[in-house]
C-alpha cells in the first residue's frame, strides 16, 4: 500500500502534484470518470484525492458533532467527497497553501494536505485556508502500479487547477479536465500505443 502522505523529495518523473483523468474505457467502475489530485507518485507507490465524488452524507456539521469539534454550527463549511476506496473512515483535508498546520504537507506551491483535526477546528472557526475539501478515503497504488496503468493507458495526466479541483460542480469536473487538454472523450482510444 502507498504511503498516506507525501514524499517531500519525489523523484524527477514524479506526477504529485497534478491531476489523473480516468480514461473512457477504465474497467474499474470505482474509477469510471474519475479525476484524482495526485499527492504522492515514487518509487514506493503513489497516493491520489478523488476530487469528483461528493457525498451527500455525512455533511460538515454531522461531521463535526461526531468529532466534538465547535463551533456547532461551524461560522464556514467545505464540501465533502468520496476521496477513494482505501481508509474510507479517514479524513484528509486537500487545500490551498495559504494556511497550513502541524500536520499539514505542502505537495506543491499550490496544494497541501492535512490530516489532523485543527484544520477542521480552523474551518468551523471560520479560518483555515481559503479553499478546500474534505475527502474520507483515498487512491493508493503499490510501487510501479501508477506506471503500469499509465503504460496501459488507463490515465492521462495534466496540471492541477485550484479552479477546478475546489469548484462544486462536481458532475462536469471528468469533462472540463479533458476540455483542458484540448480531447474530445469521445474521439479518445482504449488502446495504448507504443513507439
Amino acid at each position: 500500500m502507498a504511503r498516506i502522505f507525501p514524499d517531500p523529495a519525489a523523484p524527477a518523473g514524479s506526477l504529485a502534484g497534478q491531476i489523473l483523468i480516468a480514461m473512457p474505457a477504465m474497467g474499474d467502475p470505482r474509477f469510471a470518470q474519475a479525476v484524482i489530485y495526485l499527492c504522492d507518485h515514487s518509487a514506493k507507490g503513489a497516493m491520489g484525492i478523488v476530487v469528483n465524488r461528493p457525498l451527500e452524507s455525512p455533511s460538515f456539521e454531522d461531521l463535526l458533532r461526531q468529532l466534538n469539534i465547535d463551533p456547532v454550527p461551524p461560522a464556514r463549511t467545505i464540501r465533502l467527497c468520496n476521496g477513494g476506496p482505501v481508509d474510507n473512515a479517514r479524513g484528509f483535508v486537500l487545500h490551498t497553501t495559504d494556511w497550513t498546520g502541524e500536520g499539514s504537507l505542502k505537495v506543491d506551491a499550490s496544494f497541501a494536505l492535512t490530516a489532523s483535526l485543527d484544520i477542521l477546528k480552523a474551518i468551523a472557526g471560520g479560518g483555515g485556508p481559503s479553499q478546500g475539501m474534505l475527502a474520507l478515503g483515498y487512491a493508493g497504488w503499490g510501487p510501479g502500479q501508477l506506471d503500469a496503468e499509465m503504460q496501459q493507458n488507463a490515465w492521462l495526466s495534466a496540471s492541477a487547477e485550484p479552479s477546478l479541483i475546489f469548484d462544486a460542480a462536481h458532475e462536469t469536473k471528468w469533462r472540463r479536465a479533458l476540455a483542458a487538454l484540448h480531447i474530445d472523450p469521445l474521439l479518445l482510444s482504449d488502446a495504448a500505443g507504443h513507439a
